[in-house]
């Protein structure tokens, strides 16, 4: 049994994968929701997850607190998916992102140390040095797989809230940042089948894996693109000044909370992935396809 606990735009497709391949999966959600074909479990996994991995080979961590939320509630939900990896056995392998890095000249490589600038950057690279530190410590087996901002169905990131839609509508979008650095986009299928590369590949844990990312491009050139796909006008993308952020704060905690990221948006922020795509043979799906399933024009989800 693979045990999926959250159902966003990552855990929904992994479900969907695994059931492809004739797998049992248990979903846990808060909600008890997730995508047909699964059983399907409510709960709060920062509760405890023990009394619903028995049996199982794999658990992957696919979910997460709200924005606002994660230094409080990012540990507690750490905890419990460490203990629960470590009363049934199995593999726990972890979506994660690139904050624990913080701000780095060139791209992002597996093996730089972590020295992350924010707090959210600092919860994280906590949580896997727990789970890391367990695993060294022979009480689990771990891995951590990690992506940049994401595209595909579901994806939530500043451009796919910010300037996709405005895009599609033939409307001006706004982005913090500088609109023409060079960033890294990982679709969301894509970190889905790493998840289960990983899992399935005994001598790949212990370690963080980068997924398979294409070549950077930047939010203007990303916005072109989305914007020829769709048939839609030539994009118009325009730089949202911080104070204009910080003010959105004040009153959005979704807005406040991103106030710390904007590093990521001032210079290029650019991911390596070969490691994962010689280990595993995965190659990343094209940006052109991750931004058609966004637009609605094809989907590559399974």
């Amino acid at each position: 049994m693979h045990v999926v606990v959250g159902a966003g735009a990552v855990g929904s497709v992994l479900a969907r994968l695994l059931v492809a391949r004739g797998e049992q999966v248990r979903v846990i959600t808060r909600s008890g929701g997730g995508p047909d074909g699964v059983e399907r479990v409510a709960a709060d996994a920062k509760a405890g997850l023990t009394a619903y991995v028995d049996g199982a080979r794999a658990i992957y961590s696919c979910a997460g607190p709200a924005y606002n939320k994660w230094a409080t509630e990012w540990p507690p939900l750490g905890a419990a998916l460490v203990a629960a990896a470590e009363a049934s056995g199995a593999v726990l392998v972890t979506t994660g992102n690139l904050y624990g890095y913080g701000a780095v000249d060139g791209p992002m490589r597996e093996d730089l140390p972590m020295l992350p600038n924010t707090v959210k950057g600092q919860v994280r690279a906590q949580v896997w040095a727990d789970a890391l530190a367990a695993h060294e410590a022979g009480r689990i087996r771990t891995a951590e797989v990690r992506g940049s901002d994401y595209l595909g169905k579901g994806a939530v990131s500043p451009f796919s809230v910010t300037v996709l839609p405005k895009v599609i509508a033939g409307k001006r979008g706004a982005m913090p940042g500088a609109l023409d650095a060079p960033h890294s986009w990982t679709y969301v299928g894509d970190v889905a089948r790493t998840l289960i590369a990983v899992a399935d590949d005994e001598s790949s844990w212990g370690r963080a894996w980068h997924v398979p990312t294409p070549a950077p491009l930047s939010v203007r050139q990303l916005a072109t693109r989305a914007a020829e796909l769709a048939g839609a006008p030539q994009a118009r993308v325009a730089p949202l000044p911080g104070v204009l952020l910080r003010l959105a704060g004040l009153v959005d905690p979704a807005a406040r909370e991103t106030v710390e990221m904007q590093y990521q948006w001032q210079r290029p922020f650019v991911v390596d992935s070969t490691a994962a795509t010689v280990a595993f043979g995965l190659k990343p799906t094209s940006t052109d396809d991750a931004l058609r399933e966004m637009i609605g024009k094809g989907s590559n989800e399974s």
